[in-house]
C-alpha cells in the first residue's frame, strides 16, 4: 500500500464528484446548486425582511407593515437569486440575459404576491390562535414561523420549478422578453 497512491485516489475522486455537483445539468445536481442560490437569497431576503419588520416599520398597520416588509425583502432576494442562478444553477450563461431578466421578473412577480399575501393571510391566521399567545409566540414570533413556512413552500413549487424550465431556458416567449426590454431601452434594430 502506497499512501501517496491512495491520497490520490481520493482527491481524483473527490474532484469527479465536485465536478458532477458542479457542472451536472441533472435533475438532482441542479436541484442541490439551486438550494446553495436558494438559500444566499433566502437569507439576504429574511434579513431585510425581519429588519424591516422588527425595526423600520414598527409604526405601520400590521397589514402594511407584513406586506411592505415581504416585499423588500423579496426585491433583495430576487435579485441576488437571479444573479446566483444565471451562471451557477442552471448554467445559463449562453441565453439572452434580455429574455432571462423579464422571464425572471414575471416568476419573481408571481413569488412575491404569492409570499406577500401567503405570509399576510399565515400571519393574520396564526395570530387569532390562542395556543399560540398563551405558549408565548408574540407578533414577531408568529411573522417570522409564517414567513418560513409560506417562503418553502413558494420556493420549492414555484419558483425552483419555473427557474429550471422557462427562466433559464430558451423558449418561445425569448423574442417578445427582447423585444420589452429593448422597448423600455430604447433600442430598436436598424434595418
Amino acid at each position: 500500500m502506497n499512501p501517496a497512491n491512495d491520497n490520490s485516489r481520493i482527491k481524483d475522486a473527490s474532484r469527479k464528484v465536485a465536478d458532477k455537483v458542479l457542472r451536472s445539468d441533472s435533475l438532482i445536481f441542479t436541484f442541490l446548486r439551486s438550494v446553495v442560490s436558494s438559500q444566499a437569497a433566502s437569507w439576504s431576503d429574511m434579513i431585510v425582511r425581519m429588519v424591516m419588520f422588527a425595526f423600520v416599520l414598527q409604526s405601520v398597520d400590521p397589514f402594511y407593515r407584513s406586506n411592505i416588509s415581504v416585499a423588500c425583502g423579496a426585491m433583495v432576494g430576487g435579485i441576488v437569486n437571479c444573479t446566483i442562478n444565471y451562471r451557477f444553477t442552471f448554467h445559463a450563461a449562453g441565453q439572452s440575459v434580455k429574455a432571462v431578466i423579464v422571464k425572471y421578473a414575471l416568476v419573481w412577480t408571481g413569488s412575491l404576491l404569492l409570499n406577500m399575501y401567503g405570509t399576510t393571510f399565515t400571519c393574520e391566521a396564526l395570530s387569532r390562535w390562542q395556543f399560540l399567545n398563551d405558549i408565548g409566540f408574540t407578533p414577531d414570533g408568529i411573522f417570522a414561523a409564517s414567513t418560513l413556512t409560506v417562503s418553502l413552500l413558494v420556493s420549492w413549487f414555484w419558483n425552483f420549478a419555473l427557474q429550471r424550465y422557462f427562466v433559464y431556458r430558451p423558449s418561445a416567449f425569448d423574442p417578445w422578453a427582447i423585444r420589452i426590454v429593448d422597448a423600455f431601452t430604447f433600442k430598436h434594430k436598424n434595418n
